[in-house]
């Protein structure tokens, strides 16, 4: 997709949105408020979105969102991420499929390695949880607080540490 159109079709448009509303209270009438407004601007996107106070979205145009999802306050998300239904967010997790590569001895100019990553359906992120590329956390899987997910979690499991480790 063209940069330019990409920019001006979701990018800017969803962080005006989220610019005006961030001064709103977190309660649901603006929850809901806050993620009726912004469901035009990401790739695919359900019914009922919920999106908390100070939430970052880097590259709206490639995540694709189901319904009944809950975004709690602070969260980030960046590049190419899919969340099934019923999906729900702590406070400040972070989504990140991309990763840098060493170039000298700095990461700061190093190539992106580009990933994918896939929340199921009726999944839980703890508050302050990592998942980073190309991993899957599972149907009815919950990613327990402080948590840093790198790979496939199994279905119906509890899974907690950094690395994350199935703990049930």
């Amino acid at each position: 997709m063209n940069k330019f159109i990409r920019l001006f079709r979701y990018d800017l448009p969803l962080h005006f949105v989220l610019l005006l509303t961030n001064w709103l209270p977190d309660n649901v009438i603006f929850i809901r408020l806050r993620g009726r407004l912004a469901r035009p601007f990401f790739k695919k996107c359900g019914k009922r979105l919920g999106i908390g106070r100070n939430v970052t979205f880097y590259n709206p145009s490639q995540i694709e969102i189901g319904s009944d999802v809950y975004i709690a306050l602070g969260c980030w998300f960046s590049g190419n991420i899919t969340i099934k239904d019923e999906v729900l967010f702590g406070p400040y997790c972070i989504l990140a499929p991309s990763n840098h590569k060493k170039n000298g001895n700095s990461y700061r100019f190093g190539n992106n390695t580009k990933g994918k990553i896939i929340l199921q359906k009726g999944s839980w992120m703890g508050a302050k949880s990592l998942i980073v590329g190309n991993s899957i956390l599972g149907v009815g899987t919950v990613l327990a607080a402080n948590s840093l997910l790198n790979g496939i979690a199994d279905d119906n499991a509890v899974y907690g540490g950094s690395p994350a480790k199935k703990i049930k």
